[in-house]
């Protein structure tokens, strides 16, 4: 009963963090990627060509990478290990649907437009801010592998005590 209250309310918290961070990753990433194919176009100009011919490619894969994140991460959270593949659908559709209804939501009874949203782009034509936010969901992914396997080492040494101190327990017996 605990797990299911806690979330009860745990769960529009990941969900608003998921969408805020969709929606700001959607509205900002395109300003952050011309910004360094900008820089880099300044220093090695035979990349930055490169790159400024494909900016729709290079926007997909940060887009996707964050996207990726979070419909791995939230359904993790909320559902544990115990997820379903259709619970993990239904769980990044109503992400889907959410980053719909609350932009028009935000418009409709906030009275604020994606123009407004936007007018924060210039923040990402700085190359350093630009950088860390492009950089951000893959320092994420890291975190979260770096953690996994971390637990998954303890809980491996934990085992291995556990089972060897099982062992000699049952091999004195046996010698008694």
């Amino acid at each position: 009963m605990a797990t299911l209250g806690k979330a009860v309310f745990i769960t529009p918290l990941y969900l608003s963090v998921a969408w805020t961070l969709m929606i700001s990753y959607q509205l900002f990433t395109e300003t952050a990627v011309t910004t360094l194919v900008t820089q880099i176009d300044t220093f090695i100009p035979s990349i930055g060509f490169w790159l400024a011919a494909r900016v729709d490619m290079v926007v997909f894969v940060y887009a996707f990478a964050w996207t990726f994140v979070l419909s791995s991460v939230i359904p993790s959270l909320l559902l544990g290990k115990e997820r379903s593949v259709l619970i993990q659908f239904f769980v990044c559709l109503t992400l889907t649907f959410l980053a719909f209804i609350v932009l028009d939501l935000m418009e409709l009874y906030a009275g604020t437009s994606l123009a407004q949203l936007l007018s924060f782009a210039f923040l990402f034509t700085n190359p350093i801010l630009a950088t860390l936010y492009l950089a951000l969901p893959y320092i994420v992914m890291i975190v979260l592998d770096i953690r996994s396997r971390r637990k998954k080492k303890a809980s491996g040494a934990l085992e291995t005590y556990v089972g060897s101190e099982e062992w000699v327990e049952e091999n004195y017996q046996e010698a008694r």
